[in-house]
């Protein structure tokens, strides 16, 4: 594994994600969805530096006219393991977004946490100076 490489797995360990290069601030979301699963994001674009491994299963949400993305998770152990973007970008490209939760700590500890209003305004919030390490307790 490259040394500018960061991997997460599930908790049985089925499956998992590859990010390769720096994550950049990680994004804990309050949205409905995010705010359930406490996942912190790393983004990027399917088949480019996010790598997806093992066998998962989508959730799309229920009640949603037109979702603009899935949940991607463990079907063994039921750990979010990414979301999916349903819409390709205009140039193509697929965003996804993995949770850095299943990283091991000390690889992600040290990442900047920015805040995202998915839920009132679905705007960047200020950031407060916290990282991955703060959040984990």
């Amino acid at each position: 594994m490259r040394a500018d490489t960061v991997q997460g797995r599930c908790h049985c360990g089925d499956a998992g994600w590859t990010l390769t290069g720096d994550p950049g601030p990680v994004t804990a979301c309050n949205c409905t969805l995010c705010r359930r699963y406490g996942a912190l994001w790393a983004y990027d674009f399917e088949h480019e530096r996010i790598a997806i491994q093992g066998t998962t299963q989508a959730y799309t949400r229920i009640g949603k006219r037109d979702p603009a993305l899935e949940i991607r998770f463990c079907p063994t152990c039921g750990c979010v393991i990414c979301w999916r973007g349903l819409r390709r970008e205009a140039d193509g490209r697929r965003r996804m977004a993995v949770n850095v939760r299943l990283a091991e700590p000390a690889a992600v500890a040290h990442l900047p946490i920015d805040h995202f209003d998915g839920l009132d305004s679905f705007d960047d919030l200020p950031s407060d100076g916290r990282c991955v390490r703060d959040l984990w307790f």
